[in-house]
């Protein structure tokens, strides 16, 4: 993996494709940290969801950041690129 970067994963708790991400990244012994943004509440909610529009320019999931790479959806392709497997 590059640089030990962590991937950070903004997902929904019902989304088949960030389940997806998440088995996909388990499979391949990649620790992630998640935020499961539809079991957040009030201002921690909103907080999460201006941080998502800035980084993938709305409400999208999952929405996987790798470093300064942000990818939208599960595209193991792009997952393995950035992480470099």
């Amino acid at each position: 993996m590059k640089k030990n970067i962590k991937p950070k994963l903004y997902t929904l708790s019902t989304c088949m494709h960030c389940k997806a991400t998440k088995r996909f990244l388990k499979k391949n012994g990649i620790e992630y940290d998640y935020v499961d943004v539809d079991k957040l509440d009030g201002e921690e909610q909103d907080k999460v969801e201006q941080e998502l529009l800035k980084l993938a320019g709305g409400l999208r999931f999952p929405t996987i950041v790798i470093g300064d790479k942000v990818i939208v959806g599960f595209y193991e392709d792009k997952l393995r690129e950035a992480l470099g497997l």
